[in-house]
């Protein structure tokens, strides 16, 4: 029986954490990630070199890396001291995966080759491709009128006023999308939407309008992986619902038939993080989407999914 084709949508921690679980299943896996990343380290390289932020798809392939020498994959995660966020011509706070991959865009003069280069060396099985051919700037309008601009602003809540999203926007509002982006949205088995910021790493790829219309055109099982934890800025407070409204306001159509929910509440995480627990709440409204509770806690880290969990219940949904 052929492998199973699974596209993941989103690109970040919470993507990564679902494909270190993934990569031992019999499937095919395309990653499809965000291109509006512009703070840290994949900020700095996106505004110095002008290119793609490579940050999300170095991450998404370090975690796909199947090299016989299993360090490689920690190397390419490894970040040089100092601040992340600094001036964009310092090392400091760089991603080692992040600097070779624009080393080698460089070196082959074209971003794709760059990724095939990447997977080659690593050892990477998938494919992976930036949700749009253009990098694209991100913006947001508050519940209270305030517009903000920028994912990084966004993503850390550096605006005055409330901290309430009531949607997101892109430019360009319809960017070019690559074919073959299209063409694995389309012949998919299963696309899973997240874990992952909903605001800036989700949402910027499902309202790229030709990546939506496909999303709506495909047979595939659409799977909409709900966070474990609402971080303090994006979606504070939010239950399983206001995730669900939020894809509905945007598109005004329901990409999803599958909801997957953590149900251990039990859990502590860390005050530090200032993060609390989704709960689920009332998802009477949405009678036509399938609920899948489990417990999906990842118990080292609980702001985060437990790969092998997750990624059994994505098989299993095949």
């Amino acid at each position: 029986m052929a492998n199973k084709k699974i596209v993941c949508i989103g690109g970040g921690v919470g993507t990564s954490n679902l494909l270190k679980g993934l990569k031992d299943y019999p499937c095919d896996i395309t990653v499809i990630a965000s291109m509006a990343d512009e703070g840290g380290s994949a900020g700095r390289l996106r505004r110095l070199y002008d290119i793609f932020p490579p940050g999300d798809l170095v991450t998404c392939m370090a975690a796909m890396s199947k090299h016989k020498n299993a360090q490689l994959a920690k190397i390419l995660m490894y970040r040089f001291p100092g601040d992340r966020f600094g001036p964009d011509e310092s090392l400091s706070g760089h991603k080692l995966g992040n600097l070779i991959l624009v080393g080698a865009s460089h070196v082959f003069e074209d971003f794709d080759s760059a990724i095939e280069f990447f997977k080659e060396v690593f050892q990477v099985k998938g494919n992976f491709f930036p949700a749009t051919e253009v990098p694209i700037e991100l913006s947001a309008l508050t519940r209270e009128g305030k517009k903000v601009t920028g994912e990084h602003t966004i993503d850390f809540g550096k605006y005055r006023g409330k901290k309430e999203i009531e949607r997101i926007f892109i430019n360009p509002s319809d960017p070019p999308v690559k074919k073959e982006v299209i063409r694995s949205i389309i012949k998919a088995d299963i696309i899973v939407i997240g874990p992952g910021d909903l605001y800036t790493n989700n949402l910027p790829v499902v309202v790229v309008p030709k990546i939506a219309e496909a999303i709506r055109g495909s047979k595939a099982k659409k799977i909409l992986v709900a966070n474990i934890a609402n971080k303090p800025f994006e979606t504070k407070d939010y239950s399983v619902a206001d995730y669900i409204e939020a894809f509905e306001t945007h598109l005004l159509f329901l990409p999803l038939d599958t909801v997957f929910i953590n149900n251990n509440l039990d859990v502590k995480i860390p005050k530090k993080f200032k993060y609390s627990l989704v709960k689920e709440n009332s998802l009477s409204v949405y009678k036509n989407l399938k609920i899948v509770r489990r417990d999906f806690v990842d118990e080292e880290m609980p702001l985060y999914h437990d790969s092998r969990k997750l990624a059994k219940a994505v098989f299993e949904a095949i």
